[in-house]
């Protein structure tokens, strides 16, 4: 009886384990991680765009 409970015991942890640090989920699509404005390279070139586009507010020119 304590051999069976061992294998239960043994096969539950190697499962949790497996679910906890490596199962790819099979048909669930990855997400793709969200990047944030001023980490996103196309933002910040447009962003520089429109800055050199835009005449300065403080009256030097």
């Amino acid at each position: 009886m304590i051999p069976l409970l061992a294998a239960v015991g043994a096969i539950t942890i190697a499962i949790l384990l497996w679910r906890a640090l490596g199962a790819q989920r099979i048909g669930v699509p990855q997400r793709r991680p969200t990047v944030a404005p001023d980490d996103d390279p196309d933002f910040l070139r447009k962003l520089s765009e429109e800055q050199r586009k835009r005449p300065t507010e403080d009256g030097d020119s």
